[in-house]
């Protein structure tokens, strides 16, 4: 099957998109590159990408940082989990490997966070070694060339086409042949309405032949995204506000927001008003002003759906039970760590 990995090789070399981390072969620029693709579109992820690597160009760079500093560079990417692991591999790599990045798939699949594809990703485009990379751009590639209708979100589904990734594979170059395979899924196996007629491969595709492409992949079903209902509270006195670090394992795990009250329903200020967290929060203190900054945002994560609104409070001076947040100079908010809702707060109505 190489025949056709090399009528794959010759289309990329037609019409591949000039990449920074294409033209590198250093394995912690690839690591980067994977992580941050695996999250968001190549045109947006090059900026990141850039902003990333100019701050931290290496290894060592990267381990030497704080945690806050290495969130606040991956602000706006989410799944921040991704960059405390980033983060977290870059002091292994100091510490088990004396600053050298790993050159087995073994000792990179190791490495906290990393998983096979980005391990494969890692060792075929840095070191050349035959590791096939299976994304969702290969995985609708193999699924309509082969004709294959086994639910690529399925342990066997992920076990045949790997396979079928390794059968195609180029040997002379794995490099070469994965970015080929998964630029091929990016720019001509599209999702919707791929141009079948200026495929090369048409004549060898199961799926065109059969009349199903718009019909493979299959995946076994969506995830069901359940709402949750934030109220952000922008509470400020005397040129200071108030801030606190999300902690546990729920979503934006160390980034910093507002305080904070979550309701099980949509609920409007007055409602809010009428929460024993809110009467806490503002005991003791008299309201000098109150205005929603924002319209209520909706934000769309993998698994889930915030609604979100914004308050400020001014008030008089900070009440007992706002000692257990930290007092930020409002003109500081902005260099602290937060999620991209918060961001969005803060360019449009902070």
């Amino acid at each position: 099957m190489s025949e056709t990995g090399e009528v794959l090789i010759a289309w990329y070399e037609v019409n591949r998109r000039e990449l920074p981390w294409r033209e590198t072969r250093d394995p912690y620029l690839v690591w980067i590159s994977e992580v941050i693709l695996q999250q968001t579109r190549v045109a947006q992820g090059l900026e990141y990408y850039l902003r990333f690597t100019r701050r931290f160009p290496d290894v060592s760079s990267l381990a030497a940082a704080g945690e806050e500093e290495v969130l606040k560079y991956w602000q706006g990417l989410g799944y921040y989990s991704r960059a405390r692991h980033v983060h977290a591999a870059a002091r292994e790599i100091m510490e088990r490997f004396d600053g050298v990045f790993p050159s087995t798939y073994e000792e990179v699949l190791s490495l906290k966070g990393v998983g096979e594809y980005t391990a494969s990703a890692i060792c075929s485009f840095a070191h050349g070694l035959p590791r096939a990379t299976v994304d969702g751009n290969v995985t609708r590639v193999l699924s309509r060339l082969h004709g294959v209708d086994i639910p690529a979100d399925s342990g066997e589904g992920r076990r045949c086409f790997t396979a079928l990734a390794r059968e195609m594979m180029v040997t002379r170059d794995p490099g070469l042949y994965n970015q080929a395979m998964m630029e091929f899924g990016a720019l001509q196996c599209v999702p919707r309405s791929p141009a079948c007629g200026e495929c090369p491969l048409v004549e060898r595709c199961v799926a065109f032949a059969t009349r199903r492409v718009a019909l493979l992949p299959v995946k076994r079903g969506k995830t069901v995204v359940k709402p949750r209902y934030f109220h952000y509270l922008r509470v400020r006195s005397g040129g200071m506000t108030l801030l606190s670090r999300r902690t546990g394992k729920d979503i934006w795990q160390h980034l910093h927001e507002f305080p904070l009250i979550e309701t099980d329903e949509p609920a409007g200020f007055d409602e809010l008003c009428r929460d024993d967290r809110f009467r806490e929060l503002l005991d003791g203190v008299t309201l000098a002003s109150v205005a929603e900054r924002v319209a209520p945002r909706k934000h769309v994560l993998s698994h889930r759906v915030i609604h979100a609104r914004f308050y400020d409070l001014e008030v008089t001076a900070f009440s007992p039970a706002m000692q257990r947040y930290t007092r930020v100079p409002d003109n500081e908010v902005g260099e602290y760590a937060v999620s991209r809702l918060m961001q969005y707060y803060l360019e449009h109505g902070g």
